[in-house]
């Protein structure tokens, strides 16, 4: 076995991503709606600025790799009725929380599922009364959506981009038609050129593609080429995300045979080849999983320290409350997370109500807000201040092991992640997370982290 294989193997163990601090699985105490609501009125006003995630859960079809909480039918008649609950969720926080109305309104991101499940009549009847009504930022506002572009229409473009939308992502995964099939995902190229050059002609600000790396049957060469393509098509943003392979919460992804799944070297080494070809591209490679071009916002905001990440992964966006809409939605604010029902059903009844749909949540405690930050710091930036000389001598003995591996390096007070740590950046995070630290889970509940 190699250095490098060594080293792959002793790190390759379940670790959170970090798109929060506390993880989910660690939230305590959940706030109260009373204290939810306080929460967002205090952390909402003319000086400050909010964004809004809609989940759209529908599918028509289910891929297998999909860890994404949703409802596989093709009966759109559940639309009309689901767009009617959201709209009635929105009304629920205008009537709570006045404040939404003065705060600066930055960014909506409508996420799935699948999004463009959704007519363009139901996209319209439920953005236009959001859009309506919020004091929405003049200058770098973002409206961004998640699209299937074997499920996408140019009118659902269209009526997106009329009512504000700026930001198309599309979900690719692979070009690879041998991938495709074992995904459940079949999706010609040409279909993906098409909506790119559609979505450019109508002006949309930046097109994004969505690919996954340690997927069923991908090869280095298979990987190579879905790279290629995806160049040829020249996206202003790639996610190049790691295949979570958690199938005791995702049933459907025991299709999949261990042999077809490549092993930590080999994922890995899929990851490399695409960075290479994406950086010989002009790619500019922020955070841990992101390629953008020099001209996107992305790019320009790591370039300027005002990376943010959050639940849906790395962001230029960072504003004060980020408020979920529809099931499953996560909304977070300084002091506190909110996470809505799962099951659509509890959702609708909630609401029926008149009770904000509340599953789970977490009120933060100090410790909480300085290692949130400090992981949101290592996350977007590799480096991170230790809050004391305490803190500094306990990181030395907890990651001697990364440290004698050249993957982390502690100096005057500062944790530094190295070029060659990069691929355990969540490793080193598992430092600052102290209540994974108190309570090891028993079970695995995390994906692996290579």
């Amino acid at each position: 076995m190699s250095a490098w294989s060594s080293v792959l193997a002793k790190y390759d163990v379940p670790v959170p991503r970090y798109t929060s601090y506390p993880t989910v699985p660690y939230w305590a105490e959940m706030p109260t709606a009373d204290q939810w609501i306080q929460h967002l009125r205090q952390n909402l006003g003319p000086q400050k600025s909010w964004s809004m995630y809609i989940h759209i859960p529908f599918c028509e079809t289910l891929c297998t790799f999909c860890g994404c909480n949703t409802i596989i039918t093709r009966d759109h008649k559940n639309e009309n009725s689901y767009v009617d609950l959201v709209k009635k969720e929105w009304a629920l926080y205008q009537q709570k929380v006045p404040e939404l109305q003065t705060s600066l309104f930055r960014h909506i991101h409508l996420g799935g599922g699948t999004p463009t499940f959704l007519s363009s009549e139901s996209l319209r009847s439920l953005l236009e009364p959001i859009f309506s009504n919020v004091n929405r930022a003049q200058k770098n506002f973002e409206a961004s959506v998640e699209v299937d572009p074997r499920r996408t229409s140019k009118e659902q473009l269209q009526t997106l981009h009329k009512i504000g939308f700026n930001r198309v992502s599309m979900g690719i995964q692979d070009f690879n038609p041998e991938v495709q099939k074992l995904v459940n995902r079949l999706q010609p190229f040409e279909i993906t050129e098409a909506l790119t050059h559609d979505a450019r002609a109508m002006g949309y600000d930046s097109v994004n593609f969505d690919l996954i790396y340690g997927l069923a049957k991908q090869t280095e060469a298979g990987m190579e080429e879905s790279v290629k393509q995806t160049l040829q098509l020249r996206p202003d943003r790639i996610a190049l995300y790691s295949f979570a392979l958690v199938p005791w919460i995702k049933p459907a992804q025991r299709l999949f045979k261990d042999e077809d799944l490549p092993k930590a070297e080999e994922k890995r080494k899929l990851y490399e080849v695409a960075r290479g070809h994406l950086l010989a591209g002009g790619y500019v490679e922020v955070g841990m999983d992101h390629f953008a071009l020099p001209t996107d916002n992305l790019a320009r905001a790591m370039k300027q320290h005002e990376l943010h990440r959050n639940f849906m992964g790395y962001t230029d966006q960072q504003t004060d409350v980020m408020l979920g809409l529809g099931v499953s939605s996560i909304s977070e604010t300084p002091d506190s997370f909110h996470q809505n029902e799962k099951l659509l059903p509890k959702y609708e009844a909630a609401l029926a109500t008149h009770q904000i749909p509340g599953l789970r949540g977490h009120v933060l405690s100090e410790e909480d807000k300085v290692r949130r930050q400090q992981i949101l710091k290592l996350m977007t930036e590799y480096e991170v201040q230790f809050e004391s000389p305490a803190q500094e001598s306990a990181a030395k003995d907890f990651l001697h092991e990364m440290m004698g591996d050249g993957l982390v390096e502690l100096s005057q007070g500062r944790m530094r992640v190295t070029d060659a740590g990069r691929p355990f950046l969540r490793n080193a995070c598992l430092f600052f997370d102290e209540r994974l630290k108190r309570n090891r889970p028993e079970a695995r509940i995390f994906s692996q982290s290579i």
